[in-house]
């Protein structure tokens, strides 16, 4: 093994179970059995200062090893969808960064995210489909509201605020969903996450802590609102 290989391994091998290389395995098989990242569908991201760890693409994401995970510089030019990017270590097994990256960086640059998470849940798919026309999901007066942020890593909100999620449209490639997405989150500076219809949802927050505090609760609040407008109750009160 030559000495670089070697570098390069230093980087995702740790015995410190908070290593990101370690976190995103364990982040990724515990999504997994929540059915949010079935399919080899999903992805995370960790960003610790100057490096972001990524998950790959396409692998059966209960089944991810440190050794899978791609090592990238940080900042670095903007990743665009279909080109190539800079690392600082990919794995020696015949993988594909996510193909979630290029929307990852949307979360580093526009809300200097420190982690960001995407989950295929059935309860963020089925809110797509409910409130396509509106192309935004609202919720008001649930004490779920209080464990998500302003823009994701602001000041939490109140059980008395209105929680507002945009919806966008999909597209065939993920990686295509980039300025779609980057549309949404600077129209909408108050939104912790994003939908997209009929795939799922990207949620971000400060560190990986807080990105699934808020992906747990947001995904509760998709679900119960998802309930609730099937029961033919109002999502937000007094409107």
């Amino acid at each position: 093994m030559s000495a670089s290989t070697e570098q390069e391994d230093a980087l995702v091998t740790s015995t410190d179970p908070l290593h990101p290389a370690n976190l995103i395995s364990e982040l990724c098989a515990s999504f997994y059995r929540l059915g949010w990242v079935t399919g080899t569908g999903g992805g995370i991201c960790i960003r610790t200062h100057d490096k972001v760890y990524i998950a790959p693409s396409g692998v059966q994401k209960e089944r991810i090893e440190p050794s899978h995970i791609f090592v990238l510089p940080y900042p670095q030019a903007e990743p665009s969808p279909h080109t190539d990017r800079i690392f600082l270590r990919r794995p020696k097994l015949n993988l594909k960064e996510s193909a979630c990256t290029p929307l990852f960086w949307n979360a580093f640059t526009i809300r200097n995210a420190g982690s960001c998470i995407h989950t295929h849940s059935q309860n963020a798919v089925m809110a797509t489909l409910l409130w396509e026309k509106e192309k935004m999901f609202k919720i008001s007066h649930q004490e779920m509201i209080k464990g998500v942020r302003i823009g994701g890593n602001g000041p939490t909100l109140s059980y008395l605020d209105t929680l507002e999620v945009p919806i966008i449209d999909n597209t065939p490639n993920e990686e295509d969903l980039k300025d779609s997405m980057k549309e949404a989150m600077e129209k909408y500076p108050r939104a912790a996450g994003i939908l997209v219809l009929r795939h799922g949802i990207y949620v971000w927050g400060d560190d990986w802590q807080k990105a699934k505090t808020q992906t747990e609760c947001l995904d509760y609040l998709l679900e119960i609102g998802v309930k609730m407008k099937l029961a033919g109750l109002q999502t937000v009160l007094n409107e």
